[in-house]
C-alpha cells in the first residue's frame, strides 16, 4: 500500500482544520440563536467560548483583563473584558505601548457604569494604531439613576444584578432639582474621566431620537442633549441609524437591503444628522441626502465616516453607541473589526474562520445581543451584518489605500477597457511587469469607483474583452493572470447571489475564475480576473458565515418568494461549500 505524499497529507490536514473551524462557527451560532449570554449564568460551553476569544486576542496583542466576575459590573458584558495594550507582533520601534494602569481603569469602570443605560459603560474593544475604538449604551436618565440604587451606589461597589433586567424608569425633564443636578455631575463626570483616560475624543451616536421616549416620557438621554454641556469638549457626531425593528422589513423583503429606505417622518425621530465639516469635506458624500439613502447606502456611508475618523492623524479614540448598545452598536463594531482586519491593519495573524468566530462571539454574543428574541421577531440585524460584507469589499473602504495610491504611478489616471488592453499589449512579453501594473491599476480604479463592486466588474470584463480582441486579430496566444496561490483555509468561493437555483448555476459559471496556480498560462479564449486581497478575505468570511447560518438558523420568508431569492442564495452556498442546512428554508 502506497504512503500518501507529503503534499497530499498536508492538504488533508488543512482540510480537516478548515472543517473543524467551520463546525466551531456553526456550534457558536447554534448556541447563540438559543441562548442570551448572562455573565452570572455561565455553562461549560460558554466558558469555552470565552477562553477561545482570549486565545484569539492573544495571537496579536498584549492585553490585560477588566474583571466582571459573575456580572458584578454589568450582567451582560463579558466576565473577562479584554483591554488591548499593544500589538505584540510589531517591531519594538513602532510599538504602541499602553500608558493605562489597569487597576485605575478597573476603578473608573466600577464607578462610572451608573452614567449609562443598563450599566453598559464605555468599553474599549478594538485597538487600531494605538487608538481605542469603544462601545457603550447611551447616557442614563435621572429615573434610572434613582430607581436602581441611588447615591450610595457610586461608592458601594454593589452588583447591578438587581436592575439589569428591570424596566427603564422615565426621566421627567420638569423635575430637575439641585440634588439631581449634583448626581448628574457626579456620574457623568466619572463617565467623562473614563473617556479621557481612554483618550476618546469622538463620540458617534446612532440614535434616531434625542432621548428615548416610552409612553410619552423620556427614559434615556444622550451626550448631544446634555443640558449642562458636560460633553462639550468632545467631538459629537449624531448619525441616526434605524433600530433593530427596521430589520424586520429587511427580512420581510427576502433579505434585500437595496431599495429599503427608512421612514424618517415618524413622530419619535427627532435627531438630526450632525457631522463636523472637517469630516464631511473629505468623503465626497452628499450628507444632505441621507434621508433618501437605502439601507445599503446608509450603512456604507456611515462606515466610511467611522473609518475616516479613526484614520485621522491624531491619537484620539472613538466611542460608538446606540440606546442599549447591543444591536446597532455591535453591527458597526463588527463591520469596523472585519474591515480593518481585511486590510491587515488588526488581528493580522487570524484566518477568516478565526476572525469570524471572534467577532460573533465577542462583539455580539458576549456583549449581550439578544439573538433569540430578535429572531423570534424577525429582526435580523445580526444576519444583515455579515451578509453586508459583500458591499464593503471595495478599496474605497480601505484604511491603507491612500498610502498605496501615493506610491502608485497611476494614482491620477483614469482607465478604460481600451486602456487596459493597450497596457496588456505593451507588456505582452513581460508577465511580471504587467502583473505589478495591473495590481496597481486595480487598487486605483477600485478606490476611485463610486459604486461598490464597480471596479471588480470592470476587471472581470476587461480581460475578457482583451481576449476577444486578440482572437479577432488571430493572435497565436492569449495570456491571462491568476491570483496568488493560497492555503486551503483562505480559498474563498466566488460569490454571486442568485434569484433562483437555475440562475445561480449560470451566474457561477459566468462570474467564476480559473485557479491554476501562480504561473501565467497561454490558454486561448480563457478569461482572467484579478481579485484584491481585501475582497478575497471578506468574501471568505461572508461565505463561512452563510454556510454556518444556513446549517443552524436558516432563513425564513414571511411569504412565498416568486423570485426564489432565499432558496437560491442558500442553495448556492450549500453546493459551493459542501454543506446543506438541517433546517428547511421556507
Amino acid at each position: 500500500m502506497m504512503a500518501a505524499s507529503p503534499s497530499a497529507a498536508g492538504s488533508l490536514t488543512a482540510s480537516g482544520i478548515s472543517g473543524r473551524r467551520s463546525e466551531e462557527i456553526a456550534d457558536l451560532i447554534d448556541l447563540f440563536s438559543k441562548t442570551q449570554y448572562r455573565a452570572k449564568e455561565v455553562t461549560p460551553r460558554v466558558d469555552r467560548i470565552e477562553r477561545r476569544c482570549l486565545e484569539l486576542f492573544g495571537r496579536d496583542y498584549k492585553y490585560s483583563i477588566i474583571y466582571n466576575t459573575n456580572g458584578e459590573i454589568c450582567g451582560h458584558y463579558p466576565r473577562q473584558i479584554v483591554y488591548l495594550e499593544y500589538e505584540c507582533t510589531e517591531p519594538s520601534k513602532d510599538r504602541f505601548e499602553s500608558t493605562v494602569q489597569i487597576s485605575k481603569l478597573q476603578d473608573l469602570v466600577n464607578r462610572s457604569k451608573m452614567a449609562r443605560c443598563r450599566g453598559r459603560f464605555v468599553c474599549p474593544v478594538i485597538l487600531y494604531n494605538g487608538k481605542h475604538i469603544c462601545r457603550s449604551s447611551t447616557l442614563a436618565g435621572w429615573g434610572e439613576l434613582y430607581g436602581r440604587t441611588g447615591y450610595n451606589y457610586i461608592f458601594s461597589g454593589g452588583s447591578d444584578d438587581t436592575w439589569a433586567d428591570s424596566e427603564e424608569v422615565p426621566e421627567d425633564d420638569n423635575a430637575v432639582r439641585n440634588g439631581e443636578s449634583q448626581l448628574f455631575d457626579k456620574v457623568r463626570g466619572l463617565d467623562i474621566k473614563l473617556l479621557r483616560y481612554l483618550s476618546v475624543r469622538y463620540i458617534c451616536d446612532l440614535m434616531v431620537e434625542n432621548k428615548k421616549v416610552k409612553f410619552g416620557l423620556n427614559v434615556t438621554s444622550s451626550e448631544k442633549v446634555d443640558k449642562a454641556q458636560r460633553y462639550a469638549d468632545f467631538t459629537l457626531l449624531s448619525v441616526p441609524y434605524p433600530g433593530c425593528e427596521f430589520f424586520k422589513d429587511y427580512k420581510d423583503r427576502d433579505y434585500t437591503a437595496e431599495g429599503l429606505v427608512y421612514n424618517w417622518n415618524q413622530d419619535f425621530v427627532d435627531a438630526p444628522l450632525t457631522i463636523p465639516a472637517s469630516f464631511t469635506n473629505n468623503l465626497n458624500i452628499d450628507w444632505t441626502e441621507y434621508q433618501t439613502w437605502d439601507l445599503v447606502q446608509q450603512t456604507q456611508n456611515y462606515l466610511k465616516l467611522l473609518l475616516h475618523i479613526i484614520n485621522n492623524d491624531d491619537d484620539s479614540g472613538l466611542l460608538v453607541h446606540c440606546i442599549s448598545g447591543w444591536d446597532r452598536t455591535p453591527l458597526f463594531v463588527s463591520l469596523l473589526r472585519l474591515s480593518l482586519w481585511a486590510d491587515g491593519a488588526i488581528h493580522a495573524s487570524l484566518e477568516p474562520a478565526e476572525i469570524l468566530y471572534l467577532t460573533i462571539a465577542y462583539d455580539w454574543f458576549l456583549f449581550g445581543h439578544m439573538l433569540p428574541d430578535r429572531l423570534s421577531k424577525g429582526e435580523e440585524i445580526f444576519f444583515f451584518c455579515f451578509n453586508f460584507l459583500k458591499h464593503i469589499v471595495s478599496e474605497k473602504f480601505s484604511v491603507v489605500r491612500k498610502q498605496r495610491r501615493k506610491n502608485s504611478q497611476f494614482k491620477d489616471a483614469d482607465f478604460t477597457v481600451d486602456d487596459l488592453c493597450q497596457l496588456k499589449s505593451r507588456h505582452r512579453g513581460s508577465v511580471t511587469s504587467l502583473s505589478s501594473d495591473f495590481s496597481l491599476i486595480t487598487e486605483d480604479v477600485a478606490a476611485a469607483c463610486s459604486v461598490p463592486g464597480e471596479a471588480a466588474d470592470l476587471f472581470s470584463s476587461a480581460p475578457q474583452a482583451c481576449a476577444g480582441r486578440k482572437a479577432m486579430t488571430s493572435s497565436p496566444q492569449t495570456v491571462f493572470w491568476n491570483r496568488p496561490a493560497l492555503s486551503d483555509e483562505r480559498l474563498p468561493h466566488p460569490l454571486t447571489e442568485a434569484k433562483s437555483s437555475s440562475s445561480s448555476s449560470s451566474n457561477q459559471s459566468e462570474q467564476g475564475f480559473t485557479r491554476t496556480g501562480s504561473s501565467p498560462l497561454a490558454v486561448p479564449g480563457r478569461r482572467c480576473a484579478y481579485v484584491p486581497e481585501r475582497q478575497m478575505r471578506l468574501e471568505a468570511v461572508r461565505e463561512l458565515f452563510l454556510a454556518a447560518y444556513s446549517s443552524t438558523v436558516g432563513l425564513k420568508s414571511s411569504a412565498p418568494s416568486p423570485s426564489g431569492a432565499i432558496s437560491g442564495l442558500l442553495e448556492q452556498f450549500a453546493r459551493g461549500v459542501g454543506l446543506r442546512g438541517t433546517n428547511t428554508i421556507v
